[in-house]
């Protein structure tokens, strides 16, 4: 390796550290030395001499050099940087034409018209014959996104790649055509079978969606489950919060009658104008207790059917309460019975749905009344009380006299009018 070159590589290194933008993630060092190792696979099978040689690595380490300050018309650019670089290093000036000559190469269309420009061509192209082109045509695909040039999908990258390997490209040197033109093939087959898989995959998804957006269109199967699914569901929640309303009511009347026996009952002896509120305070509290009792009072039916019954689809599967003391086996022949029969289960669901309705009706309207009891009582009960209070007030003021005798006649107690008797 002559003098020349090792300052070239040295130059190229250091210009992309420190001045390549990152956003090159395919046209970097990297990609700069696989063009330099292409360019000698070729210049080590191909009879050329050494000047011409020593121009084409010279042309690879520097053809991109050019990206350093701009991304359009980078060869015009990498020619002005490689001929200023050579001049200072007293190159001479057949070198300094060569070097450009091949990197312009890289940038003109069709067959080059020198023996030069295809090897700097199919170097400059080399990863279209190697192993590592899947990878090349990724980061090609990143940095074309990243620097906002354009942005394909992985489909469209694929028949881009597709396009290119099969009309845009072409490799023009004899060790190329042999070396590296099975490789690229090879690689047109790995692109065509993805392809072909994607092609199929897409195909099965669009009649997978097809026929599944016609089923569901035809078919009142899923409407009808969906029904039945948030007609129960919604009956079992507003279940719950009947059960919990009356919860509350068994709850607050509970506190409120220990209440009483331990604090007010006690004192209605010597408070006897307190009995009569008391007693309707005690009493509506009971009667709350006694309807929330009974609202959330379960009834059970009598848990058996015949086979009479599961035959003239008389008897609801859905509902615990009509098979609880059937034997296992009795169970499992009437559901498989039921599950044979799409009307049957349907008429199941709807028995089930309509005895749930008439059980919700008959909790509400036992807690409204409850509910209504509670709150007169309460009203009542305050009321009666109130007047308790005042009337009591009132007999207590016409008992007592207006002016006390006591008061009249009283005293202070003082030295002078206190008698001290001697025993």
């Amino acid at each position: 390796m002559s003098k020349l070159i090792e300052n070239t590589e040295r130059f190229v290194f250091d210009l992309f550290k420190n001045e390549l933008d990152a956003s090159f993630i395919y046209h970097n060092l990297t990609h700069t030395q696989r063009v330099v190792k292409s360019v000698r696979e070729i210049i080590e099978n191909t009879d050329i001499s050494k000047e011409d040689a020593e121009a084409l690595e010279l042309a690879a380490l520097l053809h991109d050099t050019g990206y350093t300050k701009t991304i359009e018309e980078h060869e015009a650019e990498s020619v002005k940087i490689a001929s200023k670089f050579l001049e200072e290093q007293k190159a001479d000036k057949p070198l300094i034409d060569k070097v450009a000559q091949c990197i312009l190469a890289t940038k003109f269309k069709g067959v080059p018209d020198s023996e030069l420009g295809k090897i700097m061509r199919d170097a400059d192209a080399s990863h279209f014959g190697k192993k590592y082109f899947p990878e090349a045509s990724e980061f090609l695909r990143k940095e074309l996104e990243i620097q906002g040039i354009a942005n394909y999908t992985p489909t469209e990258w694929l028949n881009e790649n597709i396009n290119v390997l099969t009309k845009k490209h072409e490799y023009f040197t004899d060790y190329a055509l042999k070396n590296w033109q099975p490789t690229k093939e090879k690689n047109l087959a790995k692109l065509l079978k993805s392809k072909k898989k994607k092609k199929s995959r897409l195909k099965k998804e669009e009649i997978k969606a097809k026929y599944k957006a016609q089923y569901k269109n035809e078919s009142p199967e899923r409407g009808i489950q969906t029904f039945y699914r948030v007609a129960l569901r919604n009956h079992t929640k507003l279940s719950d919060i009947a059960d919990t309303k009356a919860n509350i009511l068994l709850s607050v009347n509970a506190i409120i009658i220990s209440l009483v026996l331990s604090n007010l009952i006690s004192k209605l002896d010597s408070n006897t104008y307190l009995i009569y509120p008391t007693a309707i305070f005690t009493f509506s509290c009971v009667v709350s207790m006694v309807l929330s009792i009974i609202a959330t009072r379960p009834n059970v039916t009598s848990g058996e059917f015949t086979k009479e019954d599961v035959a003239n689809k008389d008897v609801n599967l859905t509902f615990f309460g009509n098979f609880h003391k059937m034997k296992l086996n009795e169970f499992e022949w009437a559901v498989k019975e039921l599950i044979q029969d799409k009307d049957y289960v349907y008429n199941s669901l709807t028995k089930d749905l309509y005895f749930l309705g008439k059980v919700l009706e008959r909790k509400y309207r036992i807690l409204r009344y409850t509910y209504t009891i509670f709150m007169i009582g309460m009203i009542i009960s305050v009321i009666a009380f109130g007047i308790a209070l005042k009337k009591n007030g009132a007999e207590l003021k016409d008992v007592l006299p207006e002016e006390s005798p006591i008061s009249d006649n009283f005293q202070p107690l003082t030295q002078n009018n206190i008698k001290v008797y001697n025993l």
